[in-house]
Parts: structure tokens; C-alpha cells; sequence
């Protein structure tokens, strides 16, 4: 069982049931669309998928939701998450830290940090949070939807 982070942290499914890294395995993952699901078989039910990147034949063990705000199939729904709000933050990176960043680099983890990276179980309001960047640590805070980075190290 692990606490997804759009669920709050504080809502447990099961592990197969979601895209947490925290797996009892070393399985591949592959994003595939499920075209059919046959459920009389002699060998129980079975789900035919097209779009994978294996071998006809290679078991699938599991499914996990596809994830809209993380994945990037036009169209595609997202299971459970999909009843859940995930709102972004108005991201703010002062200039003077900006300026370690390549104009892509900064983009992409205003992005990121967009997205609220911190733990949803430790969400406060007066904490400083760190995440890893590139060769970098960032730090940042969070007062209502802002997140401000106050920190490079």
C-alpha cells in the first residue's frame, strides 16, 4: 500500500495501483492503450493492449493508471486521479537566482515547481522545502499558491 500525493498523502491504495517507484519489482514500464478485455478465457481474463514497446507474447504483470498532468497521450483519461483537483503554483524565482539557469532550464523547473513538489503530507505553510536540480538544490517556500524559491545552493 502507498499514499499517493493526489490523493493528500493521506489516502492508501494499493502499490499496483498506482505509478509509485516503490515496487516489490525491476519490471519495465510501457505506456500502452487497452483495446479489449476478454473476460471468459480458459486461462482467465485477458487484456489485449496496442501501442507497446515489447515482444507479442511478454507478460504484463500490472496496470497502472495513465496520468494526464504527468504523461502526454492527447485524449487519454486518467483513472482515479482524475477526480481529484491538482492545482499549480504561481511559481516566482528571483532574478538574481534565475540567472544560474540556461532560459531552458529555467523554464523547465519553473515547470516542475509549478507542479508542488513538496510531500502532500507535509504541506505547511511556514516550512522551507529542497529539491534536487540539475547539480543544484533548491530551496522554496509556499504561502497560499505561491511558491518562492529562496535559495541555490
Amino acid at each position: 500500500m502507498v499514499r499517493p500525493p493526489i490523493l493528500g498523502g493521506n489516502e492508501r491504495v494499493g502499490v499496483f495501483a498506482t505509478r509509485s517507484p516503490f515496487r516489490p519489482n525491476n519490471l519495465g514500464l510501457s505506456s500502452v492503450r487497452i483495446v479489449k478485455i476478454e473476460w471468459e478465457g480458459s486461462r482467465g481474463p485477458i487484456i489485449k493492449v496496442k501501442g507497446a514497446d515489447l515482444m507479442d507474447g511478454t507478460p504484463i504483470f500490472d496496470i497502472k493508471p495513465y496520468v494526464t498532468y504527468a504523461d502526454c497521450h492527447e485524449g487519454a483519461r486518467s483513472g482515479f486521479v482524475d477526480s481529484h483537483d491538482w492545482k499549480r503554483l504561481q511559481v516566482i524565482i528571483p532574478e538574481e537566482l534565475g540567472n544560474l539557469f540556461s532560459p531552458k532550464e529555467l523554464e523547465t523547473l519553473k515547470e516542475v515547481l509549478s507542479w508542488d513538489p513538496r510531500p502532500q503530507t507535509q504541506i505547511h505553510q511556514d516550512k522551507v522545502f529542497g529539491m534536487p536540480y540539475g547539480e543544484y538544490d533548491i530551496r522554496f517556500w509556499v504561502q497560499e499558491d505561491t511558491l518562492t524559491v529562496i535559495e541555490v545552493v
